[in-house]
């Protein structure tokens, strides 16, 4: 079946020329037909040239390149695409064959990461995350959605025995002008999982990240159930944690209070609102160090933690959730970074260290930089940057496509 081709103005290809794989909806002269949303569509010059095929979809980013190349969107587009990022994360030492603890093969020092990193694995629109034998999928465009059950056959096929149980996460993350009826659920496997087999529940819900485990929870969990893109710059703190204070804020399952526990601080505090998130970082708290009594947790609001607390901490993480997801709101965005991280400033000891970050994409590396200036100058302390921090390899940013460098981070130590 032939697909609908979208003819573009004049001169307004010059952004696919440059393989950026958003097409917006101002570029388009005509469509031949109609398309459903969702529907792959191919992308013509106004002097009917080739130029790319992808997903098309109502709002100002109107269609979603797939590939630049003529080829059908079909299992072996799916199988390639997918074989070519699982490649990667084999190269990357991440996968469970390829990243073992001692001489153990059965033991994997790590079996979570992300393997499909939307643009930055030319797959606009999907997301999927390995905990230990289980896929975590998640579409945010139609497209993507309609095309999920023949992504999860690729994928099976790809990581073959490794590769148990795909669970697909879209629900809340699908725009609501597509009108789709998306419920989550298992598309492959699910036996053994939260609480279906009692006995086996540690089993499966158990991932390894550098060494730590974390319990997973991907049906009710915030993202894909945990956020692995801070895994490097949790092993940084790992190496700044001996014998500090540490305060870890917005802890969700408390994957950096982890770190530093195994990094030998003295004292770990964990703080978060959601008491869901307070319990997740407790088990793991236990499933690493069992009855070690210098880490408490704080089901509370972080700027009323953070402004009521004493000159206790010497090393503190500031990793709030996305402060904008819209350039309506950066301006509150940037006002809520300067707040935060002046009051870390004001209250943390002489010669601490905070780890700060944003994962806002609409909020730039120099934004950020800027907010968390404003806050030093406010503080008026000697301030110096020791690294300046990003998203990890599996997280790659296509370079054609510069929005997607989302993760910002700066460590500092304040005299």
């Amino acid at each position: 079946m032939s697909l609908k081709k979208v003819y573009l103005h004049p001169k307004k290809e010059e952004s696919l020329l440059r393989f950026h794989p958003w097409l917006f909806s101002g570029a388009i002269h005509h469509i031949d037909g109609t398309p459903e949303e969702g529907e792959i569509v191919e992308i013509y010059t106004a002097s009917n040239n080739f130029l790319a095929v992808g997903h098309c979809q109502i709002g100002s980013i109107a269609v979603r390149v797939l590939s630049f190349d003529n080829e059908p969107i079909n299992h072996d587009f799916w199988k390639k695409r997918l074989q070519t990022a699982y490649n990667l994360r084999q190269q990357l030492g991440l996968t469970a064959d390829n990243c073992h603890c001692g001489l153990d093969p059965q033991s994997p020092q790590n079996n979570i990461y992300r393997l499909i990193h939307g643009e930055g694995d030319n797959l606009s629109g999907l997301i999927i995350d390995i905990y230990a034998n289980t896929a975590v999928m998640q579409a945010h465009t139609p497209g993507m959605h309609l095309a999920h059950k023949d992504i999860a056959a690729a994928l099976k096929e790809v990581m073959g025995d490794a590769l148990d149980n795909i669970y697909y996460k879209s629900a809340d993350t699908l725009p609501f002008k597509a009108d789709l009826e998306v419920e989550d659920g298992y598309v492959l496997g699910g036996q053994g999982i939260a609480g279906q087999v009692p006995n086996d529940i540690l089993l499966s819900a158990i991932a390894v990240e550098n060494g730590l485990k974390f319990k997973m929870d991907w049906e009710k969990g915030q993202k894909t159930g945990f956020f692995v893109d801070q895994r490097d710059n949790r092993s940084l703190l790992e190496k700044y944690a001996k014998d500090r204070s540490v305060l870890n804020m917005f802890c969700y399952t408390g994957g950096f209070s982890c770190y530093a526990m195994r990094g030998g601080a003295k004292l770990v505090h964990s703080v978060d609102s959601s008491g869901r998130a307070i319990a997740l970082t407790n088990e793991n708290i236990a499933l690493n160090f069992p009855n070690d009594p210098c880490h408490k947790s704080f089901d509370t609001d972080a700027f009323k933690y953070l402004d009521g607390m004493g000159d206790h901490y010497d090393l503190i993480v500031l990793d709030p959730p996305a402060f904008a997801k819209h350039k309506k709101v950066l301006h509150n965005a940037l006002q809520g970074y300067r707040k935060l991280n002046a009051l870390a400033f004001e209250k943390i000891k002489p010669g601490g260290i905070i780890f700060t970050f944003s994962c806002s994409q609409v909020v730039s590396k120099q934004d950020f930089r800027l907010a968390v200036f404003s806050a030093a100058a406010q503080s008026g302390r000697k301030i110096k940057i020791l690294h300046q921090l990003a998203q990890p390899a599996d997280h790659p940013i296509n370079i054609y496509h510069p929005e997607g460098e989302y993760l910002k981070g700066l460590i500092l130590a304040v005299e």
